[in-house]
């Protein structure tokens, strides 16, 4: 009894606390260390070159099944499955969030101007490793019990390899990051930022959302699609024009700000806020980090939500997977760094999210400033705790079952408005990068697996021949005919 009492002493003095985020820390510098980056990044030049460049080569077919699908409309998908559409939407509203805005913030201020451009080489890259993981977690998808479709890694690992033990541990990674990162900190973020600028309690805010987020995600996948397809859209062009003018009015900065971004991804230099030297491998790891995880390429989120579109063919959805990288990176990162270097916004010394606001306080009046900046924190947020649930529920029923999933997912709105009024969950953030770390390195190791099946389903739908289309996977069996799978 007397050691219980010590040791719950200890706890509540912050010893033990410490000591575990102490830890917590360890393993997340260790799992996202030189080696991860590295794995990442050469998983996404392999598929690169075994794709023969298709990103480049493919760039007509590409369009012709994102865009060209956007401009001409929605397609009739079954009443289960979302649109092609919708479900890139979603999975877009998944991934851009909090890292298109403050985690470019940070990496300028830590890696200066040349993080930007190794970031632009790895979403390059990784278009391919991301168009891969799609097409794989489409093909390997299956139909519960509940008629619902569900895949992604969990079902390839699972269905592809029979590695049963690993799909169970990537499922349970997913689980958390989705509670810690997409429920918990996602809301909080906005909470804080709210009270911040406009003194609203957070609990009032998180709950909102906790409520909007619940009346949207447990109307099933159709819903979420639709809420996706029209959010996404809105929110992306009301940042991006926000983005826009601000480096119109500093359009002449642009030439400089491009030589910095080149020469800086070379050379050890100021920043050009006029800090300290940056080093390239610094800038490297900076790029790298905040591109991967803005993008999500290779990190296995986008594959679970790709598994519940409506398609003829597990290629023709992925290389959506593409085009997302495309316009998370490419696109809204870039005028995130633009707003930023053209500016001048660095000399003040900020970081973050408040680097982002001094630089459009630069050009706009700081009250617009505010709205912008909040009003995108927030719609990106709430895009991403809704679009969050779909991987959320399909990791859950992975590892406990539909029926006791039912039960289970309402657990999914609570940790946000629970920890609203704290103030250090910041700290929180390691466990998530763990979560991710647990889930992406099981999925690189499932892609290079399964590297062939893809090639293959890639070359059967460029050629026309579609001998492996979704029908032959989409059914819930024991065997599955194509190629590359075992027993259920």
């Amino acid at each position: 009894m007397g050691v219980c009492s010590g040791l719950l002493a200890r706890f509540r003095q912050g010893h033990m606390l410490e000591s575990l985020l102490l830890n917590l820390a360890f393993l997340d510098s260790f799992l996202w260390g030189p080696w991860t980056m590295i794995f990442l990044g050469g998983v996404s030049v392999f598929f690169t070159i075994r794709s023969g460049l298709f990103q480049f080569t493919g760039l007509r077919y590409i369009l012709r099944n994102t865009v060209g699908r956007v401009v001409s409309g929605p397609a009739h998908s079954e009443s289960r499955l979302m649109s092609p559409v919708q479900a890139a939407a979603t999975s877009l509203a998944g991934t851009v969030g909090m890292g298109n805005m403050a985690g470019v913030a940070t990496a300028l201020s830590v890696g200066g101007p040349g993080a930007i451009f190794w970031m632009w080489i790895m979403a390059i890259f990784g278009m391919m490793s991301k168009t891969a993981e799609i097409t794989l977690g489409v093909y390997y998808r299956q139909r519960g019990a509940d008629g619902e479709m569900r895949g992604g890694p969990q079902y390839t690992i699972r269905r592809g390899l029979g590695w049963n033990s690993l799909a169970l541990l990537f499922s349970v990674g997913m689980v958390i990051n989705a509670v810690v990162a997409a429920s918990l900190l996602q809301a909080h973020t906005v909470g804080r930022a709210l009270r911040a600028s406009y003194n609203l309690d957070p609990y009032l805010v998180t709950g909102s959302m906790g409520l909007i987020t619940a009346l949207v995600a447990l109307g099933g996948a159709q819903r979420i699609g639709r809420f996706s397809e029209r959010l996404v859209p809105i929110m992306t062009l009301a940042y991006l024009a926000g983005g826009l003018i601000v480096i119109a009015v500093n359009f002449d900065a642009l030439p400089a700000v491009m030589r910095s971004i080149i020469s800086h991804a070379f050379s050890a230099s100021a920043t050009i806020g006029g800090t300290a030297g940056v080093a390239v491998s610094t800038a490297i790891k900076q790029g790298m980090a905040r591109g991967m995880l803005s993008n999500e390429a290779g990190l296995g989120t986008a594959p679970i939500v790709h598994a519940t579109a409506q398609t003829d063919h597990p290629f023709q959805q992925g290389v959506w997977g593409a085009f997302e990288v495309f316009i998370d990176t490419i696109l809204i990162c870039s005028i995130t760094a633009f707003a930023i270097l053209c500016t001048g916004a660095m000399a003040g010394g900020e970081s973050g999210i408040e680097l982002l606001l001094s630089a459009f306080s630069h050009v706009l009046p700081v009250s617009i400033a505010a709205i912008v900046v909040s009003g995108s924190v927030a719609t990106f947020c709430l895009s991403t705790q809704i679009g969050f649930y779909v991987i959320f529920e399909t990791s859950l029923v992975n590892l406990v079952g539909i029926r006791s999933t039912r039960f289970l997912r309402w657990l999914y709105f609570v940790p946000g408005v629970v920890f609203a009024g704290i103030s250090d969950v910041d700290q929180l953030w390691v466990l998530a990068n763990i979560a991710v770390a647990v889930v992406s390195i099981p999925n690189l190791v499932a892609m290079l697996c399964l590297s062939g099946v893809f090639i293959t389903l890639m070359r059967d739908e460029i050629t026309g021949r579609r001998v492996y289309g979704t029908a032959n996977v989409s059914e819930s069996s024991t065997t599955m005919q194509g190629f590359g799978a075992r027993p259920t």
